[in-house]
């Protein structure tokens, strides 16, 4: 029934575009971010507004479809084949309340944008290393940012959900409603966001960059960081990728074909603050590239100054509880220089440790770092596999949101291992409810719970 119902829609439902396999502009609608796979839908809705989202899956409701979801395709976990994607990309409305703090943002909304519009106003999101991110898939994966340390999750800022379910209705969620808290951290297991309202920080600059410490330093490197990070205060927020540079023109001359420790530095107060925190780090040695510096929040991305082009990655992690010299050597071990695979190490704790005030499902919150593997493909699954192996001694879980590809992978014992015991069997209730035919599993699924 699959792919011929989608040839039974009557378009004129919709204000935004309809796509089937074949159709000019269907393989255009379909890419996004990631290259290494993409949903291959029997339907595509362009999405212009809610309306058009409700539509949708009130369609595949009758059809007995699943739907899937996309906005910029950055955190594509699970790729659709057959059924209905909804593209969010055209709903790109966003509306600031100076007074208020708040931003209402559409569901297609990058995070560049809302920086954007926020800073006219001397504010500024809880946002990530990218600003071609999409924020609502941000927000609905915890969001760890920027400022993280000092602020928590951004969903924690979250003021309100308006969300389409499997029912095909339009719901307004907020504090307090069951679904609210259960929405923010299961990555759209409930339904199709279609607006956010989360509250603005009055943050105008942040003091940061990167330290770039070439081979023959990195052991040390790590070794002053990972005791340096347990002394600094929850305003400063930093993480460490090692990784060996590609020798391409793309790349700077400086770092062409090296193996680097590359440190980020996000820190919220002055320049003379920061450069004091910093300078155990700096004594480490000579490096190949450090731009420290205060800079306005609109030029933040340029700490982390991740791809801006799509291109083929895929990732897996571990929450660790503790990060000491045998974790570190452990790292070395199975992903040292020569490895293709990048490892980037964020320092939690602070505010992310703290309880949440509104339920939401970002579990964890012991762990004292998060250790990403990416690589190119998921033809490096052995590389990934080594480097969780060796971090099994200090793993307590991982995160979701940061699982892409390896689909096969994404079975219930994963998803699972995103959450505390409790806090799945609660998810698995609620969408036994509100999901009852697991419309929405085109990602870390949550199953319904049996009656």
């Amino acid at each position: 029934m699959g792919n011929n119902a989608a040839h039974n829609i009557d378009t004129d439902t919709f204000t935004g575009p309809v796509f089937r396999p074949g159709d000019t502009g269907y393989d255009e609608e379909i890419a996004g971010f990631q290259t290494a796979y993409a949903h291959r839908p029997a339907l595509v809705v362009g999405a212009v507004h809610a309306e058009d989202v409700r539509a949708a899956v009130e369609y595949a409701a009758r059809q007995a479809l699943p739907v899937a979801v996309q906005a910029t395709g950055h955190g594509l976990s699970v790729a659709a084949d057959g059924g209905v994607l909804i593209s969010t990309r055209r709903m790109t409305a966003v509306e600031i309340d100076p007074a208020a703090r708040t931003a209402r943002i559409g569901a297609g909304v990058r995070a560049g944008a809302l920086v954007e519009a926020a800073a006219a106003h001397g504010l500024a999101p809880l946002s990530g290393s990218s600003p071609s991110v999409g924020v609502v898939g941000y927000l609905l994966g915890g969001g760890v940012g920027l400022l993280a340390r000092q602020f928590g999750y951004a969903a924690e800022q979250v003021r309100a959900v308006e969300l389409v379910t499997a029912d095909g209705r339009m719901r307004r969620l907020v504090p307090g409603d069951e679904l609210f808290g259960a929405v923010l951290g299961s990555g759209g297991n409930f339904g199709v966001v279609t607006a956010v309202e989360l509250a603005l920080l009055p943050v105008t600059e942040v003091y940061g960059g990167q330290l770039v410490f070439d081979a023959p330093l990195v052991e040390q490197a790590l070794e002053v960081w990972r005791r340096w990070a347990a002394t600094v205060p929850d305003e400063l927020t930093s993480t460490v990728a090692t990784l060996t540079f590609p020798d391409i023109p793309q790349v700077p001359a400086a770092l062409r074909g090296r193996y680097v420790a590359s440190f980020r530095i996000a820190y919220n107060g002055s320049a003379e603050a920061g450069e004091r925190l910093v300078a155990p780090l700096r004594a480490v040695g000579d490096r190949l590239k450090d731009d420290l510096r205060t800079m306005p929040y609109t030029e933040s991305h340029t700490i982390h100054s991740d791809p801006d082009h799509p291109h083929a990655y895929a990732a897996t992690n571990a929450l660790l509880s503790d990060l000491n010299g045998d974790t570190l050597s452990a790292l070395r071990a199975a992903a040292g220089p020569g490895s293709d695979a990048v490892v980037d190490i964020r320092h939690l704790g602070g505010a992310l440790s703290t309880p949440s005030r509104t339920g939401t499902v970002v579990d964890h919150r012991d762990a004292a770092y998060l250790v990403r593997v990416i690589t190119d493909s998921d033809d490096a699954t052995a590389a990934k596999d080594k480097i969780r192996t060796a971090l099994a001694p200090w793993t307590i879980g991982h995160s979701l949101n940061f699982l892409y590809g390896a689909g096969a992978d994404a079975d219930e014992a994963q998803t699972r291992a995103g959450y505390t015991p409790g806090t799945y069997t609660r998810l698995a209730t609620l969408k036994a409810k509100y999901d009852p035919h697991n419309m929405f599993r085109f990602n870390r699924n949550i199953r319904p719970a049996a009656n």
